[in-house]
């Protein structure tokens, strides 16, 4: 099987992409598509705003294109999911973005989804991309940790940020199923369920889980 799935990272930042290759790790085998983590290097050390998510749209838009003779699918790794529409009218291939993805899987696993978000700043962003998908009446609520992406390399403070917004989105608002927001949480994904008690979604994990499975489905096994 030749086809990739490409997950690229829109922010500059190698940490956050090894965390996320690491993530995916799991649905890597022998005889899948190789599954292909990288970084935007022309992106923003972390994508924190509206005008973040702008100005990576055009730099990724180039690098899928020097990928797509070897993509079997994209997967866009950014909370924000840029240049999703973007992305799918420029490629043949099949466009994921983690957001989206994120959202979907958590449908399956609970009546009520809540979002851990970074900062304040991202979730007028999530309500407007919520909206528009048309989730909002599964939708319990979208707090932040307060942490910007560049800090959350402090392991212990962010997990512990993470597991009192976990433990409040399901005691406060009723959640039943949380959705990580941002792709740099990706490594703690297993300690917040395990804290939280509930099932918890890390959105890159979600997409190029849906992404392998469209590859292997599209294109036969050699």
């Amino acid at each position: 099987m030749s086809a990739s799935v490409y997950v690229i990272n829109p922010n500059s930042s190698q940490a956050v992409t090894s965390a996320i290759d690491q993530a995916v790790a799991p649905l890597r085998s022998a005889d899948g598509p190789d599954v292909v983590c990288l970084s935007l290097a022309d992106g923003p050390p972390g994508i924190q705003s509206q005008r973040d998510v702008d100005s990576v749209i055009g730099p990724m838009l180039c690098k899928a294109s020097e990928l797509e003779g070897s993509a079997g699918a994209f997967v866009i790794a950014c909370f924000s999911d840029p240049g999703l529409h973007a992305l799918r009218e420029q490629s043949r291939r099949r466009v994921f973005g983690i957001a989206e993805c994120g959202v979907v899987n958590a449908l399956t696993l609970g009546q009520r989804f809540g979002v851990i978000a970074i900062l304040p700043t991202s979730i007028p962003r999530h309500l407007r991309y919520f909206g528009a998908m048309g989730v909002m009446d599964r939708f319990a609520a979208d707090l932040p940790i307060g942490l910007g992406v560049a800090e959350l390399s402090d392991e212990d403070r962010a997990l512990g940020r993470m597991i009192e917004v976990g433990r409040t989105l399901k005691d406060t608002h009723g959640a039943d199923v949380l959705v990580m927001g941002c792709a740099g949480m990706a490594r703690f994904r297993a300690d917040l369920e395990e804290a939280v008690g509930i099932p918890v979604v890390e959105p890159t994990q979600a997409a190029v889980a849906m992404a392998v499975g469209h590859v292997r489905l599209s294109y036969p096994l050699s």
